[in-house]
């Protein structure tokens, strides 16, 4: 018999010091969520002892961070009293930060948005110039609003490039130069006196198309197709898949065949982002159309039909959708959403990577699979990061600093 050391096998992160905090977040995000909104509900929701579900919700009442809301009748036996999370319990901010353009969005615990504006953030200038300004807008948002910087429990960030999760920080983004290692996590959370989370962006409306889809529409694979091309994967559990070093999903360096000579921002060439993204096709247009000088030109000229544009743009999809197609084989997922100024244009990068994914790929693999356009558009971003934010603000480690929370 062959020797045999045992594996390690995984299992459940559990610490008495804080088991309290554990079921109280799964409390609040149920209640959240509106899975469950009742006593009722919550305790087939969870398994708890009527006993022990009580506790801890009378714990969530006294502190201020559950509400009671009006009283239902189903027509059997005693009224249910359904159970809502205080509007107020905590205040995120989520920022999705891009190359050309950026939005700012401040949430309730409830993802109810309480304001949103598109901002312009120079990128190149620095992260610190960037950083001052973002700030800058921020404290004049919430201040707008009547909120105080001791109301903020989390601020979600998305960059338009490679980001080391753990330590908030960008990793050789080639579209921001000076940012590299920059700190900027622990520096807006010393500035805001808040958790912050930093993030790639993609992976960041690839959270925000996930969670607004059913549950069973994952695994989620999200492309984003603008000046360079970028993709975001969350797992059918609802996690985003970063890889070990944050760099998964950072499609658009894939290198395609027969670009040999076209050299990308990152230094390698024949990377599909130089080759077919929309900045590629716009600079490949701009020698005969000097008209065509930004993506926002291009988008309305591609809407227009303009034949020398939807060309270009065609033989780009079908040069993005060998990508695609390599990458159904690889991570399988359920549900590809398209994002991006172009994508929203019209159907004509749909359709091209359609084409050649459903030709390209085994049966198998496509058998269940929607490729589809984004159902968030711009707002995915932002709407992935409130979810981070909100996320975060009700884990275990979250509510823990939230006001009332230790009653």
């Amino acid at each position: 018999m062959t020797a045999w050391t045992p594996l390690r096998l995984s299992h459940p992160d559990i610490s008495p010091a804080d088991a309290e905090n554990r079921i109280r977040s799964q409390l609040l995000r149920l209640i959240a969520s509106g899975s469950a909104n009742t006593r009722v509900a919550l305790l087939r929701a969870t398994g708890l002892a009527r006993s022990t579900l009580n506790g801890h919700l009378d714990a969530l009442l006294r502190s201020g961070l559950v509400e009671l809301g009006a009283t239902e009748h189903n027509g059997r036996g005693r009224p249910a009293q359904r159970l809502g999370l205080a509007a107020r319990a905590g205040i995120v901010v989520a920022a999705d930060l891009g190359v050309h353009t950026s939005r700012l969005a401040v949430a309730d615990t409830t993802q109810a948005i309480l304001a949103e504006r598109q901002i312009t953030l120079d990128l190149a200038q620095g992260p610190e110039p960037a950083l001052d300004r973002l700030t800058e807008l921020i404290s004049d948002l919430l201040g707008e609003l009547g909120i105080g910087r001791a109301e903020l429990s989390a601020l979600a960030m998305g960059l338009p490039g490679p980001v080391d999760a753990q330590t908030g920080s960008p990793v050789r983004p080639p579209i921001m130069p000076g940012w590299d290692r920059f700190p900027v996590g622990q520096v807006m959370g010393e500035r805001l006196s808040c958790t912050v989370l930093v993030d790639n962006d993609v992976n960041l409306m690839a959270l925000g198309e996930a969670r607004s889809r059913p549950a069973d529409a994952g695994p989620l694979l999200f492309l984003k197709i603008g000046t360079g091309i970028g993709g975001g994967l969350v797992l059918a559990d609802g996690r985003i898949h970063r890889g070990s070093d944050g760099a998964a999903g950072d499609i658009g360096h894939v290198r395609v065949p027969g670009a040999d000579d076209t050299v990308c921002q990152c230094g390698n060439v024949g990377c599909v982002e130089a080759v077919a993204s929309a900045g590629a096709v716009l600079r490949s247009l701009q020698q005969d159309q000097p008209a065509l000088r930004t993506i926002e030109d291009l988008a309305k000229a591609l809407h227009d039909g303009e034949p020398s544009v939807v060309r270009g743009i065609r033989a780009a999809a079908e040069t993005i959708g060998e990508v695609v197609a390599m990458l159904v084989h690889s991570y399988n997922p359920r549900t590809i959403a398209l994002g991006g100024l172009i994508t929203a244009s019209g159907d004509d990068v749909l359709a091209g990577i359609r084409s050649v994914v459903y030709r390209r790929a085994l049966p198998l693999a496509t058998r269940n699979l929607v490729l589809t356009h984004s159902k968030l558009g711009r707002f995915a971003g932002v709407a992935g990061g409130i979810v981070a934010a909100v996320e975060h603000t009700l884990s275990p480690g979250g509510i823990g600093s939230l006001p009332g929370s230790r009653t």
